[in-house]
Formats: C-alpha cells, sequence, structure tokens
C-alpha cells in the first residue's frame, strides 16, 4: 500500500523527491501518513478535496482482500 501511495502523489506533485510515506500499524488499522512539499499540498488535496478523496479510493480498493482497514493522512507539517 506505501508504493501506491507514493507512486501516485509523486505523479501529482512538482518535486517528487520531497514526497514521503511513512506507515505505522495501530490494532487492525494501517495508517499511511502522506507528506509532501508545502507548495505542493494543493496538488494532492485537490479543490474541494477532491483528489484526496480519490486517493483514498483507490488506496481503499486496493486493500479489499486485506483484513485491515487502510487510512490515508494527508500530513500538513
Amino acid at each position: 500500500m506505501k508504493e501506491l501511495v507514493e507512486v501516485i502523489a509523486k505523479a501529482l506533485v512538482d518535486d517528487p523527491d520531497s514526497v514521503v510515506v511513512t506507515e505505522t500499524e495501530k490494532d487492525k488499522v494501517l495508517v499511511l501518513k502522506l507528506r509532501v512539499a508545502p507548495g505542493d499540498m494543493g496538488k494532492v488535496i485537490g479543490k474541494g478535496g477532491r483528489i484526496a478523496k480519490a486517493i483514498r479510493s483507490v488506496v481503499s480498493a486496493a486493500s479489499t482482500g486485506m483484513s485491515k482497514r487502510v487510512v490515508v493522512d494527508i500530513d500538513d507539517q
């Protein structure tokens, strides 16, 4: 899942080297924290949060076979 979020985020931003995804697991929840450069934050969130919602939908669809819930958190530093 971590790699999937990285690939999507790097395709969206101007500075792909600043994309960092950290993965933590709590109980049966996998939390993916996405960090990008401050100037690229709007590109990852999108107008009205549409891109962020789309990223979460893709990750949710990819995790259907897992026994864990996956949460994507976009960190504003």
